[in-house]
């Protein structure tokens, strides 16, 4: 699909995997600014970070004149990304509500091994040893992470592992057809986010009661959240599966939890322990097998 107005700009792989990879670190202070945000609901807060992150894309695309592209792009697009964001934030909080924390959490991150696995099926990609080495040794590293205090997998809350599982399929799903999309202008993304704000904001409504930051450090988190990990981090993440090595990404994808209990035991949140640094040793061998295999 062909959109005459985009500006095409020419980014080299290794450049647009690390303009992907620092939606990464943008994602790796997701953990502290939401805890900074309290007591504000899940949904009310993902409508204000992604009225912000919106708003933010629209201002970029007015003043680097690329509003025009955004008229090119199919209402199908819009209606794809826009679904793709709420859907996988609405999931992974419903999956929390109906399961513990550390479980739901855990099958939610198998969204980075299935992008590792989905992305075989593109045109041109494939998949070697490395990779699925890479994604395993990271899907284990997160494990760690991620289930650290966990009581195991207990029948009555399938209904929540149902949802983190559908969690991890839609964004994973979204990241690789992304691909298929790489004539979509990144200024997309801002539509997207709207969209998203739009959904969340009357689900808001609905369900949830009005809580809103009741000191300067929680609008200024809540301002932090809209501006990176629910606000560039979507453009810059756009760029790097659609342009950059998508196998890599999603190896390096396990940092995420890895480099947030960094940033919450740094800030005195959360204690450090053996499996912070067992957890970070295999997931900086997933990254070099992943890259290895992606010399080839």
């Amino acid at each position: 699909m062909w959109f005459p107005t985009q500006r095409i700009v020419r980014v080299t792989q290794p450049k647009a995997t690390a303009i992907g990879g620092v939606a990464i670190l943008l994602w790796a202070l997701l953990a502290l600014f939401t805890v900074g945000s309290t007591p504000t609901p899940p949904l009310l807060l993902n409508a204000l970070c992604f009225s912000i992150g919106g708003t933010l894309g629209v201002l970029w695309a007015a003043a680097t004149g690329r509003l025009r592209e955004l008229r090119t792009v199919p209402l199908g697009v819009y209606a794809f990304g826009g679904l793709a964001l709420f859907g996988y934030h609405i999931l992974y909080f419903s999956a929390l509500r109906l399961a513990p924390a550390a479980e739901a959490g855990l099958i939610a991150y198998l969204w980075p091994l299935l992008i590792v696995l989905f992305s075989g099926l593109l045109p041109g990609e494939t998949l070697r040893a490395g990779h699925y080495l890479g994604a395993v040794l990271g899907f284990i590293g997160a494990a760690l992470i991620v289930s650290g205090g966990g009581e195991g997998f207990q029948v009555q809350y399938l209904p929540g592992y149902g949802l983190a599982l559908l969690c991890a399929l839609t964004w994973s799903g979204y990241s690789v057809v992304s691909r298929r999309f790489s004539a979509v202008p990144t200024s997309s993304v801002a539509v997207f986010c709207l969209i998203s704000a739009v959904a969340s904001w009357g689900l808001h409504f609905t369900v949830e009661e009005t809580l809103l930051p009741t000191r300067p450090i929680g609008w200024a988190a809540v301002l932090g959240l809209g501006l990176g990990p629910v606000g560039i981090a979507f453009f810059v993440w756009d760029i790097g599966v659609k342009r950059g090595n998508i196998q890599l990404l999603g190896t390096l994808s396990y940092a995420t939890p890895l480099l947030s209990t960094c940033v919450l035991v740094a800030v005195g949140i959360a204690p450090f322990s053996l499996n912070l640094a067992l957890a970070a040793m295999l997931i900086t061998l997933a990254a070099i097998c992943a890259a290895r295999a992606g010399r080839h």
